[in-house]
């Protein structure tokens, strides 16, 4: 239950607010201890947020928001960050009017297909590096592709004081390859590349799971359909939630 004032509603107001009764009728109810917050009894004064369970003479008023999930293709520059104060902050830059938050991340120089969501469930299903839901990129790099330089992305590189997960790594044109990957690690695809002496010049995300950057445009969003989401929920349903799934670091690409 909150203490913060500017962001918090007296209860008796809460309570009325959603149409069951006058705030005089939820006072007598505050005082006849037919209200809970947080499952503790509310006492008259009280105050509460819409984070709070607020229940009336045992069911819960307290409305819910619905989920948002939302496709966005990410232009260079913008960093994936909720902190307002950072410069080009992805969340001020797509002006959305209710809170939500990026499921991962794409580094400021790399573009491309990033979701975001008000659903943190989902977050910790997608983001687990054990759960080995695929991310594909298009890179273009500033030498001509080889297929030495295929075979050996191919098959691991070492990084970070590991040896990168075998992935699908295929030649598109004589600069640009595309690689699909299982795995998150810091900065990986360029960190791989600059081990082969290549450096990459344009890095794209153009796939996450089931859903495809497709048309949409850079600087654009669009919602994730129901059937989307359908699909993307049962991609999740085994995944696991425990630390022992976060053996490896999610963070930039």
């Amino acid at each position: 239950m909150s203490e913060d004032n500017t962001s918090s509603t007296r209860l008796n107001k809460f309570i009325s607010d959603t149409g069951i009764c006058s705030r005089r009728e939820a006072d007598r109810l505050i005082e006849a201890g037919k209200v809970t917050v947080n499952g503790v009894i509310a006492t008259l004064g009280m105050r509460a947020t819409e984070a709070d369970e607020v229940t009336v003479n045992g069911k819960s008023i307290t409305k819910k928001e619905e989920p948002i999930y939302i496709a966005f293709n990410k232009p260079v520059g913008i960093t994936c960050t909720t902190d307002l104060a950072e410069r080009n902050n992805i969340i001020a830059y797509i002006n959305f009017p209710k809170r939500i938050f990026p499921i991962g991340r794409l580094d400021n120089p790399s573009e491309g297909l990033i979701f975001l969501t008000n659903d943190g469930n989902i977050v910790n299903k997608i983001l687990r590096a054990g759960n080995n839901h695929e991310k594909e990129y298009v890179v273009t790099v500033n030498k001509p592709v080889t297929p030495d330089f295929i075979q050996r992305m191919s098959n691991g590189i070492p990084i970070l004081d590991t040896v990168t997960q075998k992935c699908i790594v295929t030649k598109e044109s004589t600069y640009v390859f595309k690689i699909t990957l299982t795995q998150g690690l810091n900065r990986q695809i360029r960190r791989m590349c600059d081990y082969l002496e290549f450096g990459v010049v344009k890095l794209k995300r153009v796939r996450i799971m089931n859903i495809r950057l497709g048309n949409l445009k850079s600087g654009e969003w669009r919602y994730l359909s129901e059937p989307e989401m359908a699909e993307i929920n049962r991609l999740v349903a085994d995944s696991v939630k425990t630390e022992e799934a976060s053996r490896i670091k999610k963070n930039n690409l």
